[in-house]
């Protein structure tokens, strides 16, 4: 407990944690606002356009509580992980830039003439407005996954004989293969939690009968594009983020299905306990040569368990990086299976009636956020214990002069302001669904 290294860890953890609640559902709304103005500006319909004004709202809010969260996480590179910093900000400084200039400028402007701006613009320029906070939120998020990136499978730079990195070639650094990989995947899982979010809105709003037009399409638009984000989650972009981490990261992969044993035709694991200290899994349920077809696309490829690497070399928390992989894909085939059943009640125009499925949709919200949080978990721990893979242990990049119990203070304090603002939120959230969808001129009144 007196280890810096243990609190520095554990405090960017809990706010990155906290942090990514938000822009999850703001990437995944992005996409989903712009074809709810497609729609009203193709057909005419006011309801679309109705709907659309209400999740503008909802977005706002979460993408202000995702500004607030964010910034300690800026101070914390310069404060807990100072040698990290130092060493890396050659490479990954330029992305974290690009990010800060770039994108977030593009999505808060015009995020602001989203909210205040429809009725000076008028309904081209608005919906171009949204394509704009599209284009803007998506950015963003592909320069922060290539930074993240580049800590998984470093690509793009050289290693001066002090150990500082620099950047050698921009263009591999971007285009670096995991950060493609690894963004279609998170973009899917973000497209995810906001579809499940509109359906979840639009179940509320039809158990209640009221809303009637605003929750009719956001129930048939969250339930559609989730089920197609739910099934691209799962393939193609989660199977192509499993052959990477197979290539790249074998060890991570053992942990990830608590292979402690190499073996060819490895079977994959659907449930069971990893026993790190009797190097075993527990009441397996497993598929026989699952594991080796899906990792190397041969039912007979060898996988290495944990017994191919040094113990040093393992992943620091099997036991937690386990859990985290089989809840995001457990959790990412009930979703599957929701929209699925969903789609076709929607399909015989049963699901407004089906009082059943709208309970479980309007229950599911939570769960993405979960799933989501589960994979960015297995992600993190499957990259331990380095901090630029295969280069740069996490013991090394800490900061010497910042000791245990400053940073054990500052998290309390973090985790008392998350709380009020997390409380704030949920209420204003609340408070806007019970509302509904503000009418143009009830909205222009408003601001």
């Amino acid at each position: 407990m007196t280890d810096p290294l243990f609190w520095h860890r554990l405090q960017f953890g809990f706010t990155i944690t906290f942090h990514y609640l938000f822009p999850q559902l703001t990437m995944g709304l992005a996409l989903l606002i712009v074809g709810l103005k497609a729609m009203a500006f193709r057909t005419g319909d006011s309801t679309w356009n109705d709907a659309a004004r209400f999740w503008i709202r909802i977005f706002g809010l979460s993408f202000a509580m995702g500004v607030v969260t964010g910034i300690p996480m800026e101070f914390q590179f310069g404060t807990n992980w100072a040698v990290f910093t130092e060493r890396t900000g050659g490479v990954i400084g330029q992305t974290l830039a690009m990010e800060g200039i770039f994108a977030f400028v593009l999505e808060s402007s015009f995020l602001a003439l989203l909210v205040w701006g429809e009725r000076r613009l008028g309904p081209r320029r608005h919906f171009l407005a949204a394509i704009a906070l599209w284009v803007g939120s998506w950015l963003s998020a592909y320069f922060i996954v290539t930074t993240n990136a580049f800590m998984q499978h470093p690509v793009g730079h050289s290693l001066g004989p002090d150990g500082t990195f620099a950047l050698a070639d921009l263009g591999a650094y971007l285009l670096n293969p995991w950060a493609l990989a690894e963004y279609a995947h998170t973009m899917a899982g973000a497209v995810v939690t906001g579809a499940f979010a509109l359906a979840a809105v639009g179940a509320f709003w039809t158990l209640r009968g009221v809303h009637e037009g605003a929750a009719r399409v956001s129930l048939a638009s969250g339930v559609v594009v989730g089920l197609v984000a739910s099934v691209l989650v799962a393939m193609p972009t989660g199977h192509t983020q499993g052959r990477l981490v197979a290539e790249h990261q074998p060890a991570a992969l053992a942990g990830m299905e608590g292979r402690f044993e190499s073996t060819e035709r490895a079977p994959m694991a659907v449930i069971g306990q990893p026993d790190v200290a009797a190097k075993k899994l527990d009441n397996p349920i497993e598929l026989p040569a699952a594991l080796s077809y899906i990792a190397y696309g041969n039912f007979s490829a060898h996988v290495r368990g944990l017994d191919a690497f040094a113990e040093d070399e393992w992943p620091t928390n099997v036991e937690l990086l386990y859990y985290s992989f089989h809840i995001m894909v457990g959790l990412g085939t009930l979703f599957i299976a929701l929209m699925a059943l969903s789609t076709l009640q929607l399909a015989r125009r049963k699901l407004a009636t089906s009082r059943p499925v709208l309970w479980m949709l309007a229950l599911s919200f939570p769960f993405p956020f979960i799933a989501n949080t589960a994979g960015w978990t297995t992600a993190e721990l499957g990259r331990q214990p380095w901090l630029v893979y295969g280069l740069m242990r996490t013991t090394e990049g800490g900061s010497p002069t910042v000791h245990g119990g400053s940073t054990l203070f500052t998290t309390l304090g973090f985790a008392g302001l998350y709380l009020v603002l997390g409380i704030l939120y949920l209420m204003l959230i609340v408070k806007e669904v019970q509302h509904g969808p503000p009418s143009l001129g009830e909205s222009a009144a408003e601001h």
